[in-house]
């Protein structure tokens, strides 16, 4: 069977699709419903990412995409068909594709319509892994992305709120710490894994390179520690194996 090569340039990646499919124009105003293409699309990140902060990238798409457009069942229905795709149960995404009245044009989760015409898309990162994932030794991030500060600024108390206990947690930390680095001072504090973890503060994520100072979180006011518990769990039973 003949195929094409395509490619995809977006937010920090490059993909390459082999798949006569991939080279489909748009349909426009008659756009047809394409079944599900049966591969796993292969691109390359342009900042390699290790597999911790790819979910973390991941979870912070699903959970902020429907407070900008479209509904949330759909975009519920796309998660959930992501997720069996990745798992290679084409079978199963399709069927949720289709019980949710969703068209693909192209054969690719990349471009979704809804039964009244609304777009949804979805990140080649929530798709599948990057051909140049880094991998982590003994389930932690490179030493580079989170090691201490020369100048660690000055010392503060955080007060942390973690989902996983309910509990308030008083977390030593330095103003010139960035949150990844946090993260990682919980970790060892109460043992949740950094890429398990979500830092909010007034209603905002806070990104994982961003410097405390600079978070301008108030004195006696709590972080919210939003645990992914089904990450945490599957982590503590049996190790993640990236998509091929």
């Amino acid at each position: 069977m003949g195929s094409c090569m395509g490619r995809y340039s977006g937010d920090n990646e490059t993909v390459s699709v082999s798949s006569a499919s991939a080279s489909r124009p748009p349909t426009g105003a008659a756009r047809k419903n394409r079944p599900l293409c049966h591969e796993t699309i292969r691109w390359r990140s342009d900042v390699p990412l290790t597999e911790g902060q790819l979910r973390s990238k991941r979870d912070e798409f699903w959970d902020t995409a429907p407070a900008f457009d479209g509904r949330k069942e759909i975009w519920d229905a796309l998660r959930a068909a992501t997720t069996a795709a990745e798992g290679l149960d084409f079978q199963l995404a399709q069927a949720i594709l289709d019980g949710a009245n969703v068209s693909v044009p192209n054969g690719y989760l990349t471009e979704c319509y809804d039964e009244l015409g609304t777009q949804y898309k979805v990140p080649i990162y929530c798709l599948s892994y990057p051909i140049n994932i880094v991998k982590e030794e003994n389930g932690r991030d490179s030493p580079a992305e989170f090691s201490e500060p020369v100048d660690g600024g000055n010392e503060i108390f955080l007060k942390l709120r973690v989902s996983s206990t309910m509990s308030d947690i008083k977390l030593p930390v330095y103003s010139k710490d960035t949150v990844g680095q946090c993260k990682k001072k919980l970790q060892a504090l109460e043992g949740v894994e950094a890429c398990c973890q979500r830092w909010f503060y007034s209603g905002k994520l806070l990104g994982d390179k961003v410097p405390i100072e600079e978070c301008n979180i108030q004195s006696g006011y709590v972080v919210q520690v939003i645990v992914n518990s089904e990450h945490f769990n599957h982590d503590n039973s049996t190790s993640i194996a990236p998509a091929s």
